[in-house]
């Protein structure tokens, strides 16, 4: 028998998946520990890691608030899943080996969340930074600063949704949890399944997490993601037949279509189908708005051996700036 006290169940369970990051993990723990909102629980989940996870976290499991589990590598989305079923907590929130919870962030998530009964989400802004071209935030100046999402607002890209949010156990486990078929977008996958029961997304207008970008990351495997897009739109349009989202998810399904297009072609050119994939960026030329690309299709035309270096070079200049935008995707160059 136990002489120790059973501990309280906490209010939030933090999900923290660890693969490739266990250099950096002691930075993401120490956020945890300096929160201003103390009743949590951290979950710290190594997905079959190359580096030693174990040991990174071993000097923090003095600390009951924190656990431990180990698995073989099934991708992020099965960790967390595992993570989440031992959790305790009626909220979860999700937290990045590599990323950062500014102090305030549980204790507003929580308040969040507590206050708005309605609420199926709690988001909030970030600051990005690592492998960037220069520092930024994720929730740009565009949202509505006070404002409440409803999943057309998420289709539409008119509300963005950070990674690092918190959302209810009870409607995790109704949808069954991440989709674990899915290789990229399974985060933007898990908001949109949340918000097809209904519910909407609550806005923290305030930066209360870091996301570090690192070369190489997932983030930057924009043809993955756009193929992410597609199948969570196609969810949509099978669970919400003849509704608004429904109309808004299969016009977002065409642009994510033209992106695959164009990137398909773009990666054609750079592996050395300069002619195919010349031929078939030109026939998107509708879809590229920016003239500096009529400007480059002339140059091409005289000198067919620029375009792989030159658009190797625009794909290195992309990803050196990525960020984790997840309802938020470019067009144009």
């Amino acid at each position: 028998m136990s002489n120790h006290a059973p501990l309280p169940i906490p209010h939030i369970s933090v999900i923290v998946p660890a693969y490739g990051v266990a250099h950096l993990l002691s930075e993401a723990l120490d956020s945890l520990l300096a929160q201003t909102f103390t009743q949590w629980e951290a979950i710290v989940i190594d997905d079959g890691a190359p580096d030693d996870v174990a040991g990174a976290v071993s000097p923090y499991l003095a600390d009951p608030r924190f656990r431990f589990f180990a698995t073989a590598n099934h991708g992020v989305a099965a960790a967390r899943n595992r993570a989440i079923a031992e959790s305790r907590a009626p909220l979860i929130a999700l937290l990045d080996g590599d990323d950062l919870l500014r102090p305030e962030y549980l204790s507003m998530m929580v308040a969040a969340m507590n206050e708005d009964s309605v609420a199926t989400i709690a988001t909030c802004n970030a600051r990005v930074f690592g492998a960037v071209a220069r520092e930024d935030v994720v929730v740009g100046h565009d949202q509505n600063r006070s404002a409440t999402g409803a999943l057309a607002d998420v289709l539409e890209r008119r509300f963005n949704i950070y990674i690092g949010s918190t959302f209810r156990r009870a409607d995790f486990d109704r949808i069954g949890g991440f989709d674990t078929a899915m290789t990229n977008s399974e985060d933007f996958d898990l908001w949109v399944r949340l918000l097809i029961g209904g519910g909407h997304v609550r806005y923290i207008d305030a930066v209360l997490a870091d996301y570090r970008v690192r070369p190489g990351s997932a983030s930057v495997h924009l043809l993955r993601n756009i193929r992410g897009n597609i199948r969570v739109c196609d969810k949509v349009i099978a669970a919400l037949p003849d509704s608004h989202a429904a109309r808004i998810a299969t016009a977002r399904r065409e642009s994510e279509l033209e992106r695959g297009k164009v990137e398909e072609a773009l990666l054609a050119v750079i592996a050395g189908d300069t002619d195919n994939g010349l031929k078939a960026l030109r026939s998107q030329r509708h879809y590229l708005g920016n003239p500096l690309w009529s400007v480059a299709f002339v140059l091409w035309r005289v000198f067919p051996r620029l375009a792989p270096p030159m658009l190797a070079w625009r794909k290195r200049r992309h990803e050196g700036s990525s960020r984790r935008r997840p309802l938020r995707t470019p067009t144009g160059a």
